[in-house]
């Protein structure tokens, strides 16, 4: 069976690499005209050739998102249940190494934090666990969904790298949705930042976003932690895994994620840092070669950034975020989080701001059709 893995190793990154170098402004042009773009075009409007084109490119992805996803804007919110990790990340604040508080939620206390966040008015949620097996197991993942799913149309999960059983048994529970950062598409890279853990194993993780669409998954996010690589390398390998992900899977809501990395505890040079203008490209670019894929992006980003990307293509976004492990209802919630969030709105104040830029706020885009869960 073909994975995403046989389609990346015929795109290795001297060929990527000799492609940007070779693109011209007449490339980029003849990319914005089309109405299907192929992974060459899409590696054109990466670019350096791009670059002087950004508001040719901003009106390009602008009609785009307006014809398929019209001014609306889905909004979601994070709950983290377990950052007990067995990984050692370099660039991650759960690094099992980082001598801090852990916190794992029992699947009462989980389901007192979501209880809480729904009643706040949010219809999507997406469960995170730091990757701890013995803890935060798949049956543990399973058991906090359904004890959850009666109160949210969507349920998603942030998790591991799982087998395709285990994502089936998911879907069983109540998860409709999964969101897997392949954090950097380059093996060596991924090699070196991974030391230990069980995270090491790079194809396991490459090609998890298949075995949960296997497994009857509704929805799929793919994306890659930018600053790890060069901007192209890894900007162009996550738009080419989802652009993948809807040919293989066309039945699938496919999106991409754009985060960049942020403070965390510990401590990590970040070794191709991303500009604004780079990653104004990489969304403009994402949208000309996907038109129809959400784009989201996090609490990570600034509300002053936030809200200048919609119109250039982001449909999704969070809400009322923490990254700590509990503090809604549980108490004793001191642990510091997997990184700092910049746009701290609650959901109120999400809503209120996407009114006022003449966008629809999307609390619910979906519903269980067989009514399982009511």
């Amino acid at each position: 069976m073909e994975t995403f893995q046989d389609i990346l190793q015929a795109w290795p990154a001297q060929r990527r690499t000799d492609a940007v170098q070779a693109a011209t402004e007449e490339h980029v042009f003849s990319a914005l005209q089309k109405n299907i773009l192929q992974p060459e075009d899409f590696l054109a409007l990466l670019s350096p050739a791009a670059s002087p084109h950004l508001e040719l490119m901003a009106r390009r992805a602008h009609e785009l998102t307006l014809r398929f996803f019209g001014r609306a804007v889905h909004i979601f919110t994070p709950l983290y249940i377990s950052d007990v990790c067995t990984n050692q990340c370099r660039y991650c604040g759960f690094n099992a190494k980082n001598k801090q508080a852990r916190r794992h939620l029992s699947v009462d206390e989980a389901a007192a934090e979501a209880k809480a966040v729904a009643d706040l008015g949010f219809q999507h949620i997406l469960l995170l666990t730091g990757d701890a097996r013995h803890l935060s197991s798949p049956e543990y993942i399973a058991a906090v969904a359904r004890r959850i799913k009666p109160w949210f149309a969507s349920v998603g999960i942030e998790v591991y790298s799982l087998t395709t059983e285990e994502y089936a048994m998911l879907v069983d529970a109540g998860v409709d949705s999964m969101t897997m950062f392949q954090e950097t598409y380059a093996p060596e890279l991924y090699g070196w930042l991974h030391p230990a853990g069980p995270k090491r194993d790079y194809a396991f993780r490459l090609n998890a976003p298949q075995r949960a669409a296997q497994a009857g998954m509704r929805s799929m996010g793919v994306g890659a932690l930018l600053g790890l690589d060069s901007f192209e390398q890894d900007a162009f390998a996550t738009g080419l895994h989802a652009w993948w992900l809807q040919r293989r899977y066309p039945g699938m809501d496919v999106s991409v994620s754009i985060p960049r990395i942020c403070p965390h505890e510990g401590s990590f040079d970040v070794p191709h840092a991303l500009d604004d203008r780079h990653l104004v490209q990489y969304v403009t670019a994402l949208r000309c070669f996907l038109p129809r894929a959400g784009i989201t992006c996090s609490s990570r980003e600034s509300a002053f950034m936030r809200d200048h990307l919609l119109p250039l293509g982001v449909t999704r976004v969070s809400a009322g975020v923490s990254t700590a492990v509990g503090g809604r209802v549980t108490e004793d919630a001191h642990n510091p989080g997997q990184f700092e969030i910049t746009d701290g709105r609650s959901l109120e104040q999400m809503v209120s701001a996407l009114a006022g830029m003449g966008y629809q706020p999307v609390l619910k885009d979906w519903e269980d059709p067989v009514g399982a869960w009511a």
